[in-house]
């Protein structure tokens, strides 16, 4: 495993271990519009090359609901990550592509989709 997937790999394990300690019984995003809008923080990417790679501690992610699934607007030119469904009652997603947490104040992403990697740590 080369140095860029391993840091990846190491960096995903750790948002996903941050997510789980941090749950908890806030809403439910499935259910009402309190999670949409805009949280501030740190946020990355990487493309699946490793020729892109943009971040930085003063951006935002815009959170938009569309019928049952979630956009996730980057800002500093880092692409959407859209078409997200999370089940009702589940303000944590884990999959086999990372992790997404949502409450009324936090946004935690460490999301790996097609060898790109969106990474935010952002409040409200």
């Amino acid at each position: 495993m080369n140095m860029k997937k391993s840091f990846k790999f190491l960096s995903l394990l750790f948002i996903t271990t941050v997510l789980i300690a941090s749950c908890s019984k806030d809403n439910d995003p499935t259910d009402d519009n309190v999670f949409v809008g805009t949280y501030k923080g740190s946020v990355g990417y990487t493309d699946s090359e490793g020729d892109t790679a943009i971040s930085t501690e003063n951006g935002s992610v815009t959170l938009v609901k569309v019928g049952n699934t979630y956009n996730f607007d980057f800002s500093d030119g880092i692409p959407s990550l859209k078409g997200i469904k999370m089940e009702k009652n589940q303000s944590v997603l884990i999959s086999l592509d990372g992790a997404i947490k949502i409450d009324e104040g936090t946004l935690i992403i460490g999301y790996n989709k097609d060898n790109e990697t969106w990474t935010a740590n952002c409040d409200r």
